[in-house]
């Protein structure tokens, strides 16, 4: 079965990055070219906008605010009234990539809405108090308003919930938030993976490495702290942000900090690195399986993404090591646990673990379920008489 005879609208929160959200809208427009693409705000540069086949998101009132593309998270209160500007009433199916306010675009009841959401509204939801906090407006007027404006959005949140036809998680772990938040059964499809572009490479170097943006919930703080307390190891640092002097200031002469560095170079760091360190704690989390895709075993934070894509040590085939607090000292007995056992992690085995996670096998799942799903509700329009 296709789509040829049917029309198809694909939503995004915003695009402004390549990351993992516009991942998923880059694979939907693979499989769906004829589709039109809508989002809240489009600032894509053109390298990206050539992924997407070079189409231009219909975009809201937000696009044209002062500063909108380097300050539009802070037009968040204004995006829910955004997105319901978005008139996709001409589609007969709407694909929304959600992990804001995608999934509240307006449908109507011959519409099928199938909504992949990496999360529901972080800040909004069980995270808000560390988020809050995080941004210094855990206390005082400011944090008075922005709590009441996130209890605003989550009532418009779990409201809009109800326009949704499908739900897709894209982990076990987001479907548990999902129904936790909305009351609703998600499936799962695990988001699409380069794992192509990221060879193996048997031969390790004696360096552990990590990679991330500077920003408080990654904990790329906590890392370089636990590393600079074993000065016989030596560890390797990619990434910018807002946190960039707070962990330079914790860094030893053990910790390498290159900063941002381009993709080729943060490939090559980390197909030899011994082990990938990771100590957010992610609805999926893609670099984890960047690196195993590369043969590199992980050490990881065990909650979240990386328990559904990560084999612990003890098991089978194992691919790496959990840590159970996100402290220093527990990263530190993992690291030293890795020393003794790293040996017995095959890279192959890594490799092979991340292939479970491959683009192919993300377009060959979600156009199966959106012409499953796409049958079975034409069927259901059908009137009996």
């Amino acid at each position: 079965m296709t789509l040829s005879d049917t029309s198809v609208a694909i939503v995004a929160d915003w695009l402004v990055t390549y990351s993992g959200a516009e991942r998923v809208i880059k694979e939907f427009i693979d499989i769906y070219p004829e589709s039109e693409l809508y989002s809240v705000i489009d600032f894509l540069s053109e390298n990206t906008r050539g992924l997407f086949h070079g189409k231009v998101a219909k975009t809201t009132f937000i696009q044209r605010l002062p500063f909108a593309k380097k300050k539009y998270q802070k037009y968040l209160p204004l995006m829910p009234l955004a997105i319901e500007q978005l008139n996709v009433s001409n589609h007969d199916i709407i694909l929304s990539s959600s992990h804001a306010v995608a999934k509240g675009i307006l449908v109507g009841p011959d519409q099928l809405h199938i909504s992949y959401v990496h999360s529901p509204i972080r800040y909004a939801w069980d995270l808000q108090h560390q988020y809050l906090q995080e941004a210094g407006l855990d206390k005082g007027l400011k944090g008075l308003i922005a709590k009441w404006l996130l209890h605003k959005i989550r009532v418009w949140d779990y409201r809009t919930a109800n326009s949704v036809d499908h739900f897709i998680a894209n982990s076990h772990f987001i479907a548990r938030r999902i129904k936790k938040v909305y009351g609703r059964s998600a499936d799962v499809i695990y988001p699409p993976v380069d794992v192509e572009r990221f060879t193996l490479h048997e031969e390790k170097s004696d360096y552990y490495f990590t990679a991330s943006r500077m920003v408080p919930y990654k904990r790329m703080d906590l890392i370089v702290e636990a590393f600079s307390l074993m000065p016989d190891k030596k560890l390797v640092v990619i990434g910018d942000g807002s946190e960039m002097a707070k962990i330079k200031s914790k860094a030893g002469s053990n910790v390498e900090i290159l900063g941002y560095q381009s993709d080729d170079i943060m490939k090559n760091h980390m197909q030899k690195a011994k082990a990938f360190v990771f100590a957010a704690e992610e609805d999926f989390g893609i670099t984890p399986v960047e690196a195993q895709a590369c043969g590199t075993p992980v050490i990881a934070f065990g909650k979240g993404g990386v328990l559904e894509t990560i084999r612990p040590y003890g098991v089978k085939n194992a691919t790496g090591i959990f840590y159970n607090s996100q402290t220093p000292a527990s990263l530190m007995d993992a690291v030293n646990l890795f020393e003794q056992v790293g040996d017995s992690i095959s890279p192959t085995d890594c490799r092979d673990n991340a292939l479970r996670f491959s683009e192919e096998r993300f377009r060959n799942e979600i156009q199966n379920y959106v012409e499953n799903k796409w049958l079975i509700f034409k069927e259901s329009k059908q009137v009996v008489y």
